[in-house]
């Protein structure tokens, strides 16, 4: 088996450098690794919906009692802040329930005012890029085929999106798993692409050529040059599953997590609030923009071209590629004044 070194990342809110706790390791490394890519047989039925769903099922829905995981203590390793949410703690009984729950997120996620601002969909860890050849964000590749994310019939989506920029956001299991809705903007489509159940440990990244575009996702696309709007142009939202992740539910709430319902075209959804729900695990949100619209927070890209941190992303790409913390509801891009 391959050496596995250590994965960092920086905290947004104290510019912290920070060592992650990535979940089963070695055994997504021992998956991943170069000596069994291309083991059909059983790469595919550990990467299936029906594995995935049997692992979620194990994993996740056996009560936490005192005896088996020490209850309270696990949702305290995780970092969970019982004090931020809805439910109360005792309720939160089982490893569904915590990845599931929901918490005050308008007091704990404050969001800027500005209109022309996007926000994060998640609590999560964010690299920005570019599709475009010539942008000092280009990433060739790295964790998706563009055509192959949005889907190589849609034609009219690929050359929206053709040259534009994208930021991805990999949810870890301890984090909350509501998606928030990153802009202002009438929905113009929404669409399920089938796919597999891939890992989003950066070893999945590394050692499987562009899995995000190979696993099961729903496309949501927004014009924001609507009354209201963010005022970006178009945006596309690319919800991506992964290992032990059951389903994608679309979820929209205008208040708070009151009166939830269905994601359909025409349905214009107010930015930080929630609008989908993964059930559960880890997973990945990808926003897409169009050329030239907008322009990332500067900290996010200067903390993803330091050479100081020991990201595997870094180490396997050659060139420095380092993750920013961000909370869901916080600035992550605003529109290009140029």
């Amino acid at each position: 088996m391959q050496a596995i070194y250590p994965h960092q990342y920086v905290h947004r809110e104290t510019s912290k450098i920070m060592n992650e706790r990535l979940f089963a390791d070695r055994i997504i490394n021992f998956i991943y690794s170069s000596q069994r890519e291309n083991t059909s047989t059983l790469f595919h039925i550990l990467t299936s919906a029906r594995v995935s769903g049997l692992l979620a099922a194990f994993n996740y829905d056996i009560p936490l009692g005192e005896t088996l995981t020490g209850g309270r203590k696990l949702l305290q390793k995780l970092g969970v802040d019982l004090t931020e949410c809805v439910d109360p703690p005792a309720t939160l009984d089982t490893a569904r329930k915590v990845f599931e729950r929901k918490i005050k997120y308008w007091e704990k996620r404050p969001m800027p005012e500005e209109k022309s601002i996007v926000v994060s969909p998640a609590d999560a860890k964010m690299i920005a890029g570019s599709f475009a050849d010539d942008s000092l964000l280009f990433i060739k590749e790295k964790f998706f085929h563009f055509e192959e994310l949005i889907g190589p019939d849609k034609t009219r989506w690929l050359d929206t999106f053709r040259n534009g920029d994208f930021a991805v956001f990999r949810l870890t299991p301890e984090k909350y798993h509501y998606n928030h809705a990153p802009v202002t903007g009438r929905v113009l489509d929404i669409y399920e692409i089938d796919g597999r159940y891939h890992s989003c440990n950066p070893a999945a990244v590394i050692y499987l050529a562009t899995p995000f575009s190979k696993n099961k996702r729903v496309v949501t696309v927004m014009d924001t040059d609507v009354e209201g709007g963010t005022g970006i142009g178009r945006v596309a939202m690319i919800e991506i599953a992964a290992l032990m992740i059951g389903d994608i539910v679309q979820c929209y709430s205008e208040t708070r997590y009151d009166a939830p319902r269905g994601v359909k075209k025409g349905l214009v959804m107010q930015k930080g609030q929630p609008k989908s729900l993964y059930r559960p695990g880890s997973s990945v949100d990808v926003l897409i923009f169009e050329k030239n619209r907008i322009q990332f927070s500067s900290d996010i890209l200067h903390n993803r071209d330091r050479k100081d941190i020991q990201s595997r992303f870094s180490r396997h790409f050659s060139s420095p590629l380092v993750e920013t913390e961000v909370t869901v509801r916080s600035a992550i891009a605003a529109k290009n004044r140029q």
